[in-house]
């Protein structure tokens, strides 16, 4: 199903439906020891990755519990990477999402922040607690209805629909994807010997407005093979004649298109750094534990960009960014200055910095 089809359904359709079904009410009782979770998450890759903490803290709380994802298709290959997810159903694939609504959870969270229909499919399966967010009519949905922040991390606005579990810790896990064992395998002929010496470049992006720039990602994978590192490009079919051109100058190996997103984040596993723009490859790299050096413009640093020391976010910060609101960046007047201004000096320096502070924190 075309996400654009499904917005509009959700636009059409789920506003008549969370008027027309009867309002979740509050229910007595806690959540069993051995609970059946069902996490509902449309959309992109970079929410998938960032719900991937909550899925592991759920775990963490209930051992025996076995946890359920909804997603799209888009998304789905990200929840392959978390372990504690036991079966992944597809939001747009009617079968699937008619065998998921089959079942009998105890708990669902859908973790979708605006759209409906995913409430009115948390309400029509059967479960004794439904939770999530109270961004619009959707809030009826629910019987514990969660506060969403614009100004708050991505990955603890997740963290937020836990509340009704009495977690000890209250610290977003900062990585938690697993790459399986025979997809690593699977490509280590893809990528270089040395992960000490791998640089991986992320070119792509959503919008044009986001995207650095090939000559630029080209000159810095020169001066990195010039200081001894090797460079290889990932990304999906849209990126392999980004990638081409980016491995044309010699300096880098392309990887874009070759791979599926669960090898492509093999390869960053193997890496010592990943380099991105705004994206959800970036939040791969960051819940696979790997240093990222992170290019800023329109999107909203302060909810999306990465947290930590291994973490470098360039960010220009001109007046005029971000100018994203409600996940919708308007084209730009003045041809994505915010990113153009960006120099590769200065990219370059962040990451020898960052490699410089790793090597360091490993020996000691």
């Amino acid at each position: 199903m075309n996400p654009l089809f499904l917005k509009k359904a959700d636009q059409y359709l789920g506003s008549i439906l969370v008027k027309l079904l009867p309002a979740s009410v509050m229910l007595k009782g806690g959540v069993p020891l051995s609970p059946r979770f069902l996490l509902i998450r449309p959309g992109g890759i970079g929410d998938a990755v960032l719900l991937c903490p909550a899925i592991c803290t759920i775990k963490s709380v209930y051992s025996a519990s076995r946890i359920d994802v909804l997603a799209e298709v888009r998304n789905s290959s990200i929840f392959k990477l978390c372990p504690e997810v036991e079966t992944i159903y597809r939001y747009d694939r009617l079968g699937e999402l008619s065998s998921c609504m089959k079942n009998f959870y105890d708990v669902v969270i859908d973790t979708e922040q605006w759209h409906r229909l995913s409430a009115v499919v948390s309400r029509l399966v059967r479960a004794d607690l439904r939770v999530g967010f109270a961004t619009n009519e959707r809030r009826r949905m629910f019987h514990q209805q969660v506060r969403y922040s614009h100004d708050d991390y991505e990955a603890a606005c997740f963290f937020r629909l836990l509340d009704f579990i009495e977690v000890k810790q209250r610290a977003v896990p900062s990585s938690c994807l697993v790459v399986p064992k025979e997809v690593r395998r699977l490509v280590g002929d893809l990528v270089p010997a040395g992960q000490n010496r791998l640089v991986v470049f992320f070119p792509g992006a959503s919008i044009a407005e986001r995207r650095w720039g090939l000559e630029k990602f080209r000159a810095l994978a020169g001066r990195l093979a010039h200081n001894g590192f090797s460079v290889v490009v990932v990304g999906g079919r849209e990126d392999q004649a980004a990638g081409e051109f980016i491995a044309g100058g010699g300096d880098a190996l392309n990887r874009a298109g070759q791979t599926t997103l669960v090898e492509s984040a093999a390869i960053i596993d193997q890496s010592s750094l990943l380099v991105s723009g705004d994206s959800g490859i970036l939040h791969v790299g960051v819940g696979l534990g790997k240093p990222t050096v992170s290019l800023f413009g329109p999107g909203i640093a302060q909810k999306w960009a990465p947290r930590g020391e291994n973490h470098i976010v360039i960010n220009k910060k001109l007046t005029c960014s971000p100018c994203t609101k409600f996940g919708s960046t308007p084209k730009c007047p003045i041809d994505a200055k915010c990113m153009k201004d960006i120099s590769i000096d200065e990219v370059f320096e962040a990451v020898m910095a960052l490699l410089e502070r790793t090597q360091d924190q490993k020996a000691n």
